[in-house]
């Protein structure tokens, strides 16, 4: 395709993109009772080859012709870092700290019972021939490890955002377990890689770096980026100087953590959590957050769902594989993030929210297994299978956070208000709960 055809072709598939997401979104959140990022994940499959190639090859291969998905694959990429940079921007350190012990123990465990886990099911899996070519059992392991452990953060940080959560104590526990979460599993996959031909080099590369990177922006980064908030302050605004500014010290940090083989969502996250707090960043997050979800972040939910083929998974004994890896999984991961907020002193109510929340595995789940695919490790029918249960799994997210969690903070909220207008002088103080 000449540039000419290809700007056609993306404009096309941005319409198409866009009215998709927030069609499919708007429904999911309307008769299903999902979180708008729900259906936009859900959209993207839709636009992939597990429905509309199949049953309309001809008009999906029109929209997304190969040569247009390395523009697509750029601006998803674009999109999903941007996204985490404005849930960093919304991060509340205090809450991180004060829940600090919990936020290790959570993220831990999430991780310490899958790869458990995964040591007793990737023998089974290796054996049926599920995995790629001179694949041994210790990189099965690993890779599987990864997989079930990861969590969907970008999902998870709009399921916590679109419940109004961000600014609490149990979102900011679960971006922190979140984010720690799967910092270590694209560490371990990166160790996958090194072993399978990337080198090790590519595995201390990857551990270095990025703890390099965390501890230069967590001590030495509040004090550079002072300046900035203090010419916020100054102005009253952000102008678009300093707008510029601030993107491109997104756009370094999102490169860093792409360069080191972790990935952008983590380098945008850290910058916007240590980006100096008041007029900043609440017109950072005005300017930037409309564009961000409405347009860029379709194209990530987009590119992922035109590499899912959930055809794959078509004949009894692959469906039964899938349900076993299906329950192991939401057992080992739910089941441990509940028990280790419950074992650090988080109420029950609490505790299993955050289970329930962990156990999203979403579009960073399609990431790691896309990986896998394409560099052989996994073949296309557990590739399938892990796809399966990460749709399951978060489609499970939100329901099983209103069952366990929504009340009581729905009662909180109610609680807040009363004793907020107690204060005003209009009402008794509301009774404790």
């Amino acid at each position: 395709m000449t540039p000419a055809q290809l700007s056609v072709a993306f404009f096309l598939q941005m319409f198409v993109i866009i009215a998709t997401c927030r069609a499919v979104g708007w429904a999911a959140k309307k008769y299903l009772g999902q979180p708008q990022v729900v259906g936009e994940m859900i959209a993207g499959v839709i636009l992939g080859p597990s429905l509309l190639g199949l049953l309309a090859p001809d008009l999906q291969h029109m929209l997304f012709p190969k040569e247009s998905k390395t523009i697509l694959y750029v601006g998803a990429q674009l999109g999903v870092g941007l996204y985490m940079f404005l849930v960093g921007l919304g991060f509340q350190s205090e809450h991180f700290k004060s829940n600090a012990k919990s936020a290790a123990a959570v993220s831990l465990s999430g991780m310490a019972a899958p790869f458990v886990l995964a040591v007793v099911i990737a023998p089974w899996l290796l054996s049926q021939g599920l995995f790629g070519k001179g694949i041994n059992t210790f990189q099965a392991i690993l890779f599987m490890g990864a997989a079930i452990s990861i969590t969907a953060f970008p999902m998870l940080a709009r399921i916590i955002y679109e419940r109004g959560l961000t600014n609490t104590p149990l979102g900011s526990l679960s971006l922190a377990a979140g984010a720690i979460d799967d910092a270590g599993a694209w560490t371990v996959l990166a160790i996958v890689l090194a072993t399978f031909g990337g080198g090790p080099m590519l595995a201390v590369k990857a551990v270095g770096g990025g703890l390099a990177f965390v501890i230069l922006m967590l001590t030495l980064g509040p004090k550079l980026l002072a300046p900035l908030g203090r010419w916020a302050e100054r102005d009253g605004k952000v102008s678009p100087t300093l707008l510029g500014v601030a993107l491109m010290l997104f756009m370094l940090s999102a490169f860093a953590m792409d360069a080191i083989g972790i990935h952008a969502v983590f380098g945008g996250f850290i910058l916007g959590t240590v980006m100096p707090r008041g007029v900043l960043s609440r017109e950072i997050k005005k300017q930037l957050e409309p564009f961000a979800v409405i347009v860029l972040l379709p194209m990530f939910f987009t590119f992922s769902g035109l590499n899912t083929q959930l055809t794959m998974v078509n004949n009894i004994g692959l469906v039964l594989s899938t349900l076993a890896i299906l329950a192991a999984s939401i057992l080992a991961k739910g089941g441990a993030c509940w028990a280790a907020a419950r074992l650090t002193g988080q109420d029950n109510a609490t505790s299993l929210g955050i289970g329930a929340l962990m156990n999203s595995r979403g579009l960073m789940e399609l990431i790691i297994i896309n990986i896998g695919l394409q560099k052989g490790i996994i073949g296309p029918a557990l590739f399938s299978m892990l796809v399966l249960m990460a749709i399951i799994t978060t489609l499970m997210a939100s329901p099983m956070f209103e069952l366990v969690y929504g009340r009581k903070a729905r009662e909180r909220g109610e609680l807040g208000a009363l004793n907020e207008e107690v204060e005003e002088g209009d009402l008794a103080p509301a009774p404790a709960r």
